[in-house]
């Protein structure tokens, strides 16, 4: 669990992961050094797990997204998951409760190309089916 203090720093980093270590310590009026050594120990214990890149709305519009719901056979759904993370469309893949085992999320720069993308999912070793959501509009606190 993470104090308050690197609550704070993690904090500033969700509004900009691109903040220096000098912004971040002006901040939270404190030492570069003491910065560093928060985020050094919030990275060793896996709080920050890595920095990423987001992508913009004007970038993304470019493309076709949807989220694939998937039942797996019982026993395959590891196969069906590295199956998944095998695909370069496929962004996120999230397990889930329910009729349907697991999400991907697809992108594909037409609706031809995202038809191609589905039946490859669709074949895939142990799907035994799909439910597709075209994503037509996405609104974002960013």
């Amino acid at each position: 669990m993470a104090t308050e203090s690197e609550e704070k720093l993690i904090s500033i980093l969700r509004e900009d992961v691109r903040a220096t270590v000098s912004e971040i310590a002006r901040k939270l009026n404190i030492s570069r050094a003491t910065v560093q050594t928060r985020i050094a120990k919030l990275e060793k214990e896996g709080v920050i797990a890595g920095y990423t890149l987001l992508l913009g709305k004007h970038y993304l519009n470019q493309y076709v997204s949807a989220h694939v719901a998937i039942a797996a056979e019982q026993k395959k759904s590891s196969i069906v998951s590295a199956g998944l993370m095998k695909i370069e469309q496929v962004s996120r893949v999230h397990a889930i409760s329910g009729e349907y085992d697991m999400i991907a999320v697809i992108h594909a720069p037409n609706t031809e190309q995202l038809s191609h993308l589905i039946d490859t999912i669709g074949s895939l070793e142990g799907v035994v089916r799909t439910n597709t959501s075209v994503i037509l509009e996405t609104k974002s606190k960013r």
